[in-house]
């Protein structure tokens, strides 16, 4: 992809807590909704019992 950033971003799952993802981000959800944050790092529920779901 011309343009865009060759560096990969870094993702660590933990086990007992959420996912986390260096920003900025676009998170799709399953509903088609898009959410962004530019965060530098990002914490995204995998549980989907957090009250801002999907962070």
């Amino acid at each position: 992809m011309a343009g865009r950033d060759e560096t990969p971003r870094r993702v660590v799952v933990n086990r007992e807590g959420p996912i986390l993802v260096e920003g900025p981000v676009e998170v799709v959800a399953d509903d088609g909704t898009t959410t962004r944050s530019d965060r530098f790092v990002v914490a995204i529920c995998a549980c989907r019992r957090s009250r801002a779901y999907p962070w």
